[in-house]
Order: structure tokens, then sequence, then C-alpha cells
């Protein structure tokens, strides 16, 4: 599949969860469109961007994970991007956190 369709599908698939307000929904979403493996890959990058936001480092990341320091790199720089909407997203995350 060439890429142009491939960017079209991602913005099906986007608009959809988009569209959601369930959250049940998605996580079902998730569960009947990924292997264990697949979602198991995701929750690691999410974990392991919440720890670096948390302030945790790179090497402390990578012996409690198991993951490689490029992985954790790239992470790092996604979460120096002012831009960034995963860190946005885990600052939101931060905020509604129950004292």
């Amino acid at each position: 599949m060439d890429n142009e369709k491939q960017a079209l599908i991602k913005q099906e698939i986007t608009l959809a969860l988009a569209s959601e307000p369930d959250p049940a929904n998605i996580s079902r979403f998730f569960a009947e469109m990924l292997t264990e493996s697949e979602m198991s890959n995701i929750v690691m990058r999410w974990e392991l961007m919440k720890r670096l936001k948390a302030g945790v480092s790179q090497r402390q990341i990578a012996e409690e994970l198991g993951l490689s320091l490029c992985k954790i790199t790239r992470g790092s720089k996604i979460l120096k991007d002012k831009q960034s909407v995963v860190a946005r997203y885990l600052a939101d995350l931060t905020e509604k956190a129950p004292d």
C-alpha cells in the first residue's frame, strides 16, 4: 500500500476515534484491531513517556523497562517538542490525577 493510501486510512481511523465519546469503545477498538504484542508495545511506549515526563533518568527507564536507549532518546525528543501532542496529553493527565 502506498503512503498516500496509508495517510487516508490513518485519517479515517483518527476521525472514527475522535468521534467516539465512550472510552470503553475505544479500548474495545484497540482490543479488536491490535494483537496482544502490538498493544503491549503501545502500552510500553506510553509508560516510557510518562516516566520521562516525571523526570526519571533514561538509564533507569532502560533498566526497569528493558528498553534500548535509542527508544528512550526518541521519546525524550518528542517530549521536548513544544508542539508535542503526547506531552500535552501527559500534562493533562497529570493535572487530572487525584491527589
